[in-house]
């Protein structure tokens, strides 16, 4: 009888869940130096599939004994995502992971979600000596194709090793920090090229090109409810593709940013983002924060 996710899960032990997982697949069992020399992107993407499929196997990927989450709405560690495992309807869950991005101890995804309702989510795990030992995530609901018929998912895939990861890093956290935290809009030419194809831009709500972000700012700023950016906290990278994770204030609310960047030619030349309000620290079930990167 194949054993699924769930059924593992069930007993809410965290430390018996690794070992169950493991005595499920015996290849695994008799190979577990193959389990540590497989790929860090091949095992977190195995291990979000399992939530749509309920393999067991991937649940091996992490480290039992210390695994620290940072989804505000998840308990700590392997139970904590044993129980969300539990609550969801079962065949509920769809997962495609569009892209995977590794820098260092850090893989970081861009994810279509049906995970209690249609979602679009970053997540970030980090790794030590082969096994996942924490995670992030920014989620938000799916939604339509914005004005230049984009969505949020769409749009380049492709990782281009001809482009230096630093130095893509670098452009965009000084994007950040100049552009996004300080607002000082008259060096976006640093950044940016003038005209409308120069910039790809997957948020919902706006179209491509600096003059229609110009003007989604314009009109936040107008009503009341403008977008701030007040602290960077990670840039992670790998090569065309930077993610910078952030926190601000938007439509009055305390706010986590994502923001992934594709670069070339020394310049940012499409933008996907995740915004997620981060609930009163009253509502939080671990505690560990939003960030801590």
């Amino acid at each position: 009888m194949k054993t699924s996710i769930r059924t593992v899960f069930h007993s809410g032990c965290a430390v018996s869940v690794l070992t169950v997982a493991i005595t499920a697949t015996p290849a695994l069992a008799a190979d577990n130096k193959g389990v540590e020399n497989m790929l860090q992107k091949q095992k977190v993407v195995e291990l979000l599939k399992s939530i749509e499929t309920g393999a067991p196997e991937p649940i091996a990927y992490i480290n039992a004994h210390n695994y620290t989450q940072h989804n505000l709405a998840v308990a700590d560690g392997l139970a904590g995502f044993g129980a969300v495992l539990q609550a969801l309807p079962e065949g509920s869950a769809k997962v495609n992971t569009v892209r995977v991005f590794q820098d260092g101890d850090f893989v970081f995804t861009h994810t279509d979600y049906n995970f209690f309702g249609p979602k679009v989510g970053f997540d970030i795990f980090r790794f030590d000596n082969g096994l996942i030992v924490e995670h992030w995530d920014n989620l938000v609901q799916k939604a339509e194709p914005n004005p230049g018929g984009r969505t949020q998912l769409d749009g380049a895939t492709g990782i281009d090793t001809a482009i230096d990861t630093e130095t893509s890093k670098t452009l965009v956290a000084d994007f950040v920090k100049t552009i996004l935290i300080e607002g000082d809009m008259a060096k976006i030419g640093n950044f940016i090229g003038p005209a409308e194809g120069d910039y790809i831009q997957h948020n919902p709500a706006i179209g491509d090109g600096l003059q229609n972000l110009g003007a989604a700012l314009g009109e936040l700023a107008r009503q009341g409810t403008p977008l701030r950016y007040t602290q960077n906290h990670k840039i992670l990278g790998e090569h065309n593709f930077v993610l910078a994770v952030s926190e601000g204030e938007f439509l009055g609310k305390h706010v986590s940013f994502y923001d992934l960047f594709r670069v070339d030619n020394g310049l940012i030349v499409e933008h996907w983002d995740t915004i997620e309000t981060i609930p009163p620290e009253s509502q939080w079930q671990n505690s560990n924060g939003k960030f801590g990167l």
